[in-house]
């Protein structure tokens, strides 16, 4: 099974615990809990080699109560509680760690450290776009250890999950060539794989062509599932296929793309373009298709790959 930066079974979800208040709150009590704090939008590291989540003790804030905490469960030896600290200065966390951007600084933490901060990250976003009820607009309040919100109208009583949104990549080849695309913004050389939102109502095959048809006009065949990757930035599950083209040609049809390009492995061997990191899915999907080639090389092995 393919496991990428962020996913996999790292720790334990402990979901047997979150519809039990009182076990909560008393494990919250104990020397077995630990919170792992967010900075809007940040997250609150301890150096090192790797780096890893900065576990701190419940007693460290006083403000800090079970219901505006996340259970996460279980790491390492401790019970660990996600928490927003996004109301007090950042001097108060320093004594802790240091905050950082988990989108760069995820590929330097451990794997397991990586995905609990990715499920933290996800979840107190969720918590803080989603305060009022959308049917009625009523507050909200936590349940399930964080994990449901309900609305505190007892008329409505409507439950909220939280919220993943499904995206595919796509790597799509025709054997010899690659498809590539990039977007204004990014440096020069910079070029990666399809990748677009599931729209309602469509499957992920009907996704994946579209997106690529709507991106570059090339018609592709045969998508097949090849793994997927948690994205909590801020909520997106990326879903990657390979896929072959039906149609080469190449026509941008909207404005997502700058550039859209095939290349050969060959191209990739002399530097041509530059890949995504070596941690995403979109790196993963263009080196089993590069490494099925027959010159020799391992894209892992090359000194530009993942050069973002």
């Amino acid at each position: 099974m393919t496991v990428h930066l962020f996913g996999g079974k790292h720790f334990d979800r402990a979901a047997e615990l979150r519809r039990n208040l009182t076990e909560i709150e008393e494990i919250f009590g104990g020397p077995a809990a630990r919170l792992i704090p967010m900075h809007r939008g940040r997250s609150l590291l301890q150096p090192g080699e790797p780096m890893s989540a900065a576990l701190v003790t419940a007693d460290a804030w006083q403000d800090v109560e079970p219901g505006r905490c996340v259970l996460l469960g279980r790491h390492l030896d401790y019970y660990c509680f996600a928490v927003d600290m996004s109301h007090v200065p950042e001097e108060q966390l320093a004594a802790h760690g240091q905050l950082a951007d988990l989108r760069l600084s995820g590929p330097l933490l451990g794997d397991d450290d990586a995905a609990l901060l990715a499920c933290a990250r996800a979840l107190l976003l969720w918590h803080r776009e989603h305060q009022y009820c959308g049917r009625c607009g009523a507050r909200n309040e936590a349940q399930s250890g964080g994990h449901v919100l309900c609305c505190s109208d007892p008329d409505c009583g409507r439950s909220q999950f939280p919220r993943i949104d499904p995206a595919i990549i796509v790597l799509v080849d025709d054997g010899e060539r690659c498809l590539l695309g990039r977007q204004a913004s990014w440096p020069a050389q910079r070029y990666s794989t399809i990748a677009g939102f599931v729209e309602p109502g469509e499957s992920l095959e009907d996704a994946v062509a579209r997106e690529v048809r709507e991106e570059t006009g090339v018609r592709v065949r045969d998508p097949i599932y090849h793994s997927s990757q948690p994205w909590p930035f801020p909520s997106s599950l990326m879903l990657g296929f390979h896929a072959e083209a039906a149609d080469a040609k190449i026509a941008l049809q909207d404005d997502e793309l700058e550039d859209a390009r095939w290349f050969t492995r060959r191209d990739i061997l002399d530097g041509a373009v530059k890949l995504p990191p070596r941690v995403s899915i979109s790196f993963r999907l263009i080196e089993e298709w590069f490494d099925q080639g027959d010159e020799g090389a391992l894209l892992q092995r090359l000194p530009s790959a993942g050069s973002w």
